[in-house]
């Protein structure tokens, strides 16, 4: 199932290696994650709730991000992190440590579909993580963001599980683009 992320091109774009398991991501309304899928950002404006078989004695990072930024014809924002949190307990991540602050997806007028990724990653042991932390009201140091690089930094090895969705321009966005400018 996870082999799905290579006909995405998830796998060399973020990732790669194919992770063991797909994450279960379900948004409001009972809307869940498959991979490949289209979404709205309307529908995936708030956190979905996220579930992976844990062990409640270890840490896991987790991350969503969009490597189609500002398109998937010119990524060169590649990748615009919407979410990354670590130091989870288990799989309970409100108490994990909110590195980048949940925004949902805002693909530009016109950008065509984009490819928004979640990886999860099994940590060594907890973490000290030095990056800034960001909040979902400002769209700095989001971009040209690598879970790759990020991944290798705190020795994380390879992703255990992933999934995606994509979406495109809708409605919600500029309401989106209002929010992030505070």
């Amino acid at each position: 199932m996870a082999e799905a992320l290579k006909t995405h091109e998830v796998i060399p774009d973020v990732i790669d290696e194919i992770p063991a398991s797909v994450l279960d991501v379900t948004y409001s309304g009972n809307l869940t994650v498959e991979i490949g899928k289209e979404l709205t950002p309307t529908q995936v404006k708030d956190p979905p709730n996220v579930k992976w078989d844990a062990d409640a004695n270890t840490f896991y990072t987790l991350c969503m991000t969009d490597p189609d930024a500002p398109s998937r014809k010119e990524p060169k924002f590649r990748e615009w992190h919407h979410w990354l949190v670590g130091n989870i307990p288990g799989s309970d991540i409100l108490k994990g440590d909110v590195l980048s602050a949940y925004i949902g997806s805002g693909p530009p007028e016109g950008s065509g579909l984009h490819r928004y990724v979640f990886i999860l990653y099994k940590q060594p042991k907890k973490l000290n993580f030095d990056e800034k932390r960001l909040t979902n009201r400002s769209s700095a140091n989001r971009a040209q963001f690598s879970i790759r690089k990020f991944a290798a930094k705190h020795n994380l090895g390879n992703p255990i599980a992933g999934n995606m969705y994509q979406a495109q321009f809708d409605s919600y966005v500029p309401k989106l683009y209002a929010q992030l400018k505070d």
